[in-house]
């Protein structure tokens, strides 16, 4: 084992295996349902399922090598060593320098952020905890389906032929999985709306004593232990059922998750353009044209959810001026109303094109976590959701990205997502809390955005 204050990140880098063997193929029907299959295949202890723009899921597995940063620490993991390095509390910035290491390799890596980094980069960094804060996978094997070609590219002819073995295989017949009745679903997405209506109401008196403009405040509801939950099979029903912006499945770094999330923390490309999608105000969204467009019109006229969405923009803007050339940061859309399963929401988007000498970290440090699952200004609700929620985030409202050795990044915003870790499984749902807001509605909202993953919740065949 090699450790010391600072590790040899080329060295490591240089155990970094290329995919070295690539094949195409036909493009699979059914994208959704061939990368699930991959993940229920198992072929290693850590995969990701990622859905990109445009329809395109990525899958990769295999845990050869892995970097994983605590607050005070960071470890690189590959061909049997270990590299072991304090942080100086600055995890993003030596998990930064470790990918920096793979420049000159064409890979991409998969992970996720823990939502308690925000404590370290904009409120009270002893509120971190000790659980990792940032997980990253590079992997052995990785699978691009898209409507024209299947593309398998691995690091050796085993991993190349263990997948491709599996897409020629037809699928094979499975039992449908135990899924929760409609009552239970609701008793379910009910759990808890008592307190979480108390833990409102504090926070409204928070603001309205000036402490802060808006905080975004969740609940936590637990599910059932036994029978186990089917990660993979809620995560096909769920996507048949969902309109994401993004889409993940994964078993990667501690955190299992099936998730939908209506936006992106940001997406940087390799040429240095930066953009982030903030979604703020919400209505409900059901089976009838008719009331969701009465819904609609509801949404883009009520002052609440205006003055929510607006601030939410505003401080998009000045974090991406943060890192952007001057100039070049734009609101490219304001207020849309974008479905996203079981909801609606008004949706923005800010661009901007990166500084000289800046890169993805650094927008991404600007911007995580999303104003819209913190609120404004994040220091101050960050303090707040410490008063008034229980227990840490962990994986909620935190980030799974996907990312390029080249300098592109594509960060999903964690919500509507089923987790697990250890032998706990649970949903979270919040709402943003201003001057103006109700315990009732701010709860009711919970439920309606609860109910984008709840019914598609499955069990393992009892």
């Amino acid at each position: 084992m090699s450790t010391g204050p600072r590790p040899t990140w080329e060295a490591w880098a240089r155990s970094v295996l290329p995919l070295a063997h690539a094949s195409t193929r036909e493009p699979c029907h059914d994208p959704a349902a061939t990368a699930t299959r991959l993940a229920q295949a198992q072929l290693a202890d850590q995969y990701m399922v990622y859905e990109t723009e445009g329809g395109v899921w990525h899958f990769a597995a295999g845990s050869a090598v892995s970097v994983t940063a605590h607050a005070t620490s960071i470890t690189a993991r590959a061909v049997g060593r270990t590299w072991t390095s304090r942080t100086d509390r600055r995890p993003l910035t030596a998990f930064a320098t470790a990918l920096s290491a793979l420049r000159d390799t064409e890979r991409h890596f998969y992970g996720w952020a823990a939502f308690e980094l925000s404590h370290l980069l904009h409120a009270d960094p002893a509120a971190t905890g000790d659980h990792p804060l940032l997980h990253v996978l590079i992997p052995c094997v990785e699978v691009t389906l898209t409507a024209e070609q299947t593309l398998v590219r691995a690091v050796d002819e085993a991993w190349e032929r263990k997948v491709a073995d599996l897409l020629v295989e037809p699928p094979a017949r499975r039992s449908a999985p135990d899924e929760l009745s409609p009552e239970g679903t609701e008793g379910v997405i009910a759990a808890g709306a008592g307190a979480y209506g108390e833990a409102v109401a504090r926070t409204v008196a928070d603001i309205r004593a000036g402490l802060l403009e808006k905080a975004v405040v969740s609940r936590k509801v637990p599910l059932p232990v036994e029978p186990g939950v089917d990660f993979p099979a809620t995560y096909l029903a769920g996507r048949r059922a969902n309109t994401p912006a993004r889409s993940y499945l994964m078993d990667l770094g501690g955190y299992r998750a099936a998730g939908f999330s209506p936006e992106t923390v940001l997406e940087v490309g390799e040429d240095g353009r930066v953009s982030t999608q903030p979604l703020a105000g919400t209505r409900a969204r059901g089976a009838d044209p008719v009331d969701n467009e009465r819904r609609r019109v509801d949404l883009l006229t009520d002052p609440k959810e205006i003055h929510e969405h607006a601030v939410s923009v505003r401080l998009a803007w000045e974090e991406m001026e943060a890192v952007c050339r001057p100039g070049s940061v734009a609101v490219e859309e304001f207020m849309a109303v974008r479905p996203r399963g079981s909801v609606q929401h008004l949706a923005s988007r800010v661009t901007g094109r990166l500084r000289p000498g800046t890169g993805p970290w650094d927008a991404f440090a600007s911007l995580f976590p999303a104003i819209t699952a913190t609120g404004v200004p994040k220091g101050a609700a960050l303090r707040a959701l410490g008063r008034h929620e229980e227990g840490p985030r962990g994986l909620y409202g935190g980030a799974v990205f996907r990312g390029s050795t080249g300098g592109a990044l594509d960060a999903a915003l964690v919500l509507r997502t089923l987790i697990g870790r250890g032998n706990e499984v649970w949903l979270r749902a919040g709402a943003g809390v201003t001057a103006q807001s109700s315990p009732d509605r701010e709860t009711e909202e919970t439920c309606e955005k609860l109910r984008s993953v709840a019914p598609y919740v499955r069990f393992t065949e009892t």
